[in-house]
């Protein structure tokens, strides 16, 4: 069975061992480090809830993710998703990056985990697909990447084209 939240929206029911995942990422997100230098900005913001994201990148001379930033502010599950996102796509190319976001909105659309594509520890908000209300939540880091990386491929071209152009 599971429980309400403040808002009266039932939470999410988890066994402990993704109950757990969620919570080191939502206590100790990664990605927050500065970067040395940032190239590409997004932000992302459900309004439903309320959760927020700050998304910065720095981007390589291949074209590609140097160094990544996040900053999510909300529900555990927002916070960890952005955690997870850093974890996967820092230091990728943008073809990449747009592979693992192609799986991850799969997966919370109703798919199945795919075998092609290491996915890290998002396997531990799979359970969330099974309430509608809490997708946006967890896509929310995934949706501001994907605006990121179209910005990316404006700065890339202005550049000169080098690196990647997928």
């Amino acid at each position: 069975m599971s429980t309400l939240n403040p808002t009266g929206a039932p939470e999410p029911s988890f066994d402990d061992l993704y109950r757990e995942v969620i919570l080191e990422h939502y206590h100790e997100p990664r990605g927050k480090e500065p970067l040395v230098r940032v190239d590409v900005e997004a932000e992302g913001m459900n309004p439903l809830c309320g959760d927020e994201l700050d998304l910065m990148i720095q981007i390589g001379a291949d074209g590609g993710i140097e160094g990544l930033h996040v900053d999510g502010r909300g529900c555990a599950i927002s916070v960890a998703s952005g955690s997870i996102l850093h974890d996967l796509v820092d230091g990728v190319s943008r073809a990449e990056a747009r592979a693992v976001i192609a799986a991850v909105k799969a997966v919370m659309h109703g798919g199945e985990m795919p075998t092609d594509i290491e996915l890290g520890d998002f396997d531990s908000l799979e359970g969330v697909k099974l309430f509608p209300v809490r997708i946006k939540c967890a896509l929310l880091p995934w949706t501001t990447l994907e605006t990121a990386l179209c910005d990316m491929d404006k700065m890339v071209a202005e550049r000169g084209g080098e690196g990647e152009t997928t």
